[in-house]
């Protein structure tokens, strides 16, 4: 199973698209506290549809329950625009968790000192003059490259399949 970790998430549909994609693809979802709406505000709702009924979602009070939970990944990437390493250059495994900072300032200083360099991980983008991508799209690019690594697991199959 893939682990998909918004730390502290700011935008209710931000969120519901990623909670779509995350019961889509059967990743589990973590969203660490504090959050900026509440889980039962309408626009996230809306954005993860009927989804969220089907979605192994698990909050966490804050980063240390998150990394003491029995739910926790086995292997943390930090997806940041202060990396240097392409997640192309990466080699996902089963139980890994990809780790998104917030819509407003990103993952704070102490978590890339955290998680360390060699699991900080970048989205390349042609143009070096804008900053970054939205959080639902970051998260969906970096999902379905960890998922087509992890070929034949599950939320790969064909539709139609048991």
């Amino acid at each position: 199973m893939l682990h998909v970790v918004l730390f502290q998430p700011e935008i209710a549909p931000n969120t519901g698209n990623v909670g779509r994609m995350c019961a889509l693809s059967c990743s589990r979802l973590h969203l660490i506290h504090p959050l900026g709406f509440e889980i039962t505000d309408k626009q996230l709702k809306r954005a993860g549809m009927d989804y969220w009924k089907s979605l192994d979602v698990h909050e966490h009070a804050d980063w240390q329950s998150f990394y003491k939970s029995p739910h926790a990944p086995r292997r943390l990437w930090l997806f940041t625009t202060k990396a240097e390493t392409s997640f192309w250059d990466v080699n996902f495994a089963d139980e890994d968790g990809l780790v998104f900072g917030n819509e407003g300032s990103g993952a704070p200083a102490w978590l890339h000192e955290e998680i360390g360099e060699a699991r900080r991980i970048t989205i390349p983008h042609a143009n070096p003059s804008l900053r970054s991508l939205n959080l639902s799209t970051a998260a969906g690019i970096g999902c379905y490259e960890a998922l087509r690594q992890l070929r034949g697991g599950p939320g790969l199959l064909p539709r139609g399949s048991p």
